[in-house]
């Protein structure tokens, strides 16, 4: 089951759990995330949906006129993970091989946890279960649960957990994760005859419905122009991108102390708008190491201190602004990023007089001495810092502000981060995320690549296929180093294929190169390709088409234009290159091939053809390359230009669905004019293009294949090995 990050997927499997027992499953496991924190809190939430009862006390479910002889057993608490003694004691006078009442165990996902549960029930079950069904739920499925060794060897979560399902004649595993990745590369064919068969969702993958009023990726990152978004400039020479453990943290960066201005103001604002009891939180997610979250707390620490002792000290006089430069950056903040109309800056400031000193500081870590508690009595305001104990499932109340800085390329690993995302209702519009540029790209391209996979999941349950049947066209799902983090227990091959599907996928140069030769060059080739073209064309509101043509010509134009690469093939980068040229090498096929106008200047290619330059935003990477902002080179209906008028109509913007229709892949040519301009450029003009191929995951032709040798496999592992050597 895959739900979006913080949209409820919790609250989905408590009302499976619900529909399990009634359907006679007596022994139900939660597998939850691998901190205690997450633990606990799935305990209480599973103690309300679905046991009703907390030490002793009824809560949720069990409020009312319940029978309470049905009253579940749970043989863990809020506060304690299973073990061996405690369910031993819970269970007396209980005789589990007649017992009527399901049996909730929710445990983390921890070696020696399983190892407890699976050596206890073989106690309790002297022979295999015939008489009773197990049902486990397996919470955030791609952490750890997934084997990265070989079948005759797997991991000691994989191993446990399919050795648990084992043990009953008749049992189900669902897993439920937000980023599917790692599950879908499971070997479907892959089993052990002593634990049994792997973990790949044979049966069915579903996709839940984000409901309307959540707070999600898309939302942030592509639907709002950004205005939840601010970014990160000044980092370098505090926590610099890369830092190790040593390093020396004697201040935090100026973007860092508006954040917390902001957190503050917003905890006034919420107050003021009568919601004075709700708790509010900001994230601190700045590194991976424990040593270094400790160093940043220190110093946030200090500077917490000088603001509420400024606040309180200064706050209630009327000239508190030129009393305190804290309070006059206070309120400068509050001018840039507040509607000013709502709420007076006097009536901000004399509610975060009485405010400001309940805010607290807590650290969420392996080293952690004070944990972080969301008290039922008052109002937790909290600025919390973390990262990977954060970053797996567990609910920040209130979450309002965010401060990233976590550098990864891996799509799993950066969604997973994504605290921010839930339910803000009556307060969204004050919702903050901090964080570096190439990050706030990389998100809105991960959201675009997970939003095509939920649709392939779609066409599957559509045409009645189970994953297994789907599963290699799935497998195949070419998006840049995903495929690593699966097949890290194949790094030890000397070599090996690396296969890519592009049916129903567009790729494009978003990175384009500043050397003047190749800028000079790429122009060229798009003016020789067209030139090279037939006279006969289409004119589609102001844009170029051509159909039909010899896909020797498109792949002339590939050896000619040069693209941008940070590796041999472009696995990592937008513009797989060398896969696309094998494509048209393998595939006996005409193509399509559109050239754009936009809203600039007048750009003459020959006396037939002249389009306008379309305007773009270009970012100078600190390579001193170019990069298209959020790394879009094309608009949302480029590629319906191939269809025909009817079905340009239906399809509209829907980029997924006009592949799924077009009968030739389309080469998409765009003459782009800088904003701002670049005074450097001839014409002031890049040259960029895209391709994007015919088709969806049910396409049943052969994928794109080609060779990778140890060394270059290698160096794309090398972030999945520093992740794993993360000490948060």
């Amino acid at each position: 089951v895959v739900g979006h990050v913080q949209s409820g997927k919790t609250g989905n499997y408590s009302g499976l759990v619900c529909k399990a027992a009634d359907a006679g499953y007596k022994f139900i496991v939660v597998i939850a995330g691998g901190m205690n924190n997450l633990r606990n809190q799935t305990q209480e939430r599973l103690n309300e949906a679905f046991v009703g009862q907390a030490n002793g006390v009824q809560v949720g479910a069990g409020k009312g006129d319940s029978d309470k002889n049905l009253t579940p057993y749970s043989l863990t608490t809020v506060l304690r993970d299973f073990n061996r003694h405690d369910a031993d004691r819970a269970s007396q006078g209980v005789n589990f091989e007649t017992i009527n009442v399901p049996v909730l165990i929710v445990i983390k996902k921890n070696t020696s946890t399983l190892r407890s549960v699976i050596s206890w029930l073989e106690k309790q079950y002297k022979n295999k279960v015939a008489d009773h069904a197990m049902l486990v739920i397996d919470d955030e499925s791609d952490y750890a649960s997934v084997n990265t060794r070989e079948e005759e060897d797997p991991t000691a979560i994989n191993g446990g957990i399919r050795r648990l399902l084992s043990l009953f004649s008749r049992s189900a595993y669902v897993a439920y994760t937000a980023t599917p990745y790692a599950n879908i590369f499971i070997d479907h064919e892959a089993e052990n005859v002593s634990v049994g068969r792997d973990l790949f969702p044979k049966d069915f993958i579903y996709a839940l419905d984000a409901p309307t009023n959540y707070f999600g990726a898309r939302k942030i990152f592509l639907d709002t122009n950004g205005r939840h978004l601010i970014e990160v400039t000044d980092n370098g020479d505090d926590l610099p991108a890369g830092h190790t453990k040593d390093i020396e943290v004697t201040s935090i960066p100026n973007s860092l102390k508006e954040a917390i201005q902001v957190f503050l103001l917003n905890i006034a604002v919420r107050c003021l708008r009568g919601y004075a009891t709700s708790h509010n939180s900001m994230l601190v997610h700045a590194t991976r190491f424990t040593s270094v979250h400790q160093k940043i707390a220190i110093e946030i620490t200090n500077y917490l201190d000088d603001l509420q002792e400024d606040v309180i000290a200064f706050g209630k006089l009327q000239d508190a602004k030129s009393q305190s430069d804290n309070i006059q950056a206070l309120s400068n903040t509050y001018s840039l990023y507040f509607n000013q109309e709502e709420f007076s800056w006097e009536e901000i400031i004399n509610n975060l007089t009485d405010n400001v000193g309940s805010v607290l500081i807590r650290e969420v870590h392996q080293k952690t001495t004070v944990p972080l508690e969301y008290r039922k009595d008052i109002a937790t305001n909290a600025i919390v810092i973390g990262g990977t104990s954060l970053a797996r499932g567990y609910t920040l109340e209130g979450l309002s502000v965010s401060y990233f800085l976590r550098n990864t390329v891996f799509y799993d690993t950066l969604m997973q981060m994504g605290r921010w995302f839930g339910y803000r209702s009556g307060y969204e519009d004050l919702c903050k995320i901090y964080m570096p540029y190439d990050k706030i790209v990389d998100f809105a391209e991960i959201i675009t690549a997970t939003e095509e996979l939920l649709a392939d999941f779609q066409i599957m349950a559509d045409n009645n296929m189970t994953p297994e049947k789907f599963g290699l066209a799935i497998r195949q799902n070419p998006n840049s180093a995903l495929q690593i983090t699966a097949r890290n227990k194949q790094k030890n091959v000397r070599e090996f294929n690396y296969s890519m599907r592009l049916d129903g996928k567009a790729k494009e140069t978003s990175v384009l190169s500043s050397k003047p030769d190749e800028i000079t060059k790429n122009i060229e080739s798009i003016k020789q390709l067209v030139n090279s073209l037939p006279s006969g064309f289409d004119k589609i509101n102001n844009h170029f088409l051509w159909k039909d043509v010899d896909r020797e010509i498109v792949l002339n134009f590939l050896n000619s234009f040069v693209t941008f690469q940070n590796d041999p093939l472009g696995l990592t980068a937008r513009m797989p290159i060398s896969f696309i040229k094998k494509y048209v090498e393998e595939r006996n096929i005409n193509w399509d091939i559109a050239l754009y106008s936009g809203q600039g200047e007048i750009f003459t290619i020959n006396s037939d053809v002249s389009v306008r330059k379309e305007k773009r935003k270009i970012i100078t990477k600190a390579d001193n390359n170019y990069e298209l902002q959020n790394r879009q080179v094309s608009s949302g209906n480029a590629e319906s230009i191939s269809l025909e008028e009817p079905e340009r109509k239906v399809v509209g913007t829907n980029r997924i669905a006009a592949r799924r229709i077009m009968k030739n892949p389309l080469l998409m040519l765009h003459i782009i004019e800088p904003n701002p301009e670049i005074p450097s450029l001839d014409n002031n003009a890049l040259a960029a293009f895209g391709a994007s191929f015919p088709g969806d995951v049910l396409s049943d032709t052969e994928t794109i294949t080609l060779k990778i040798n140890t060394v270059y496999y290698n160096n794309l592992l090398k972030e999945v090995e520093e992740e794993n050597e993360s000490d948060d």
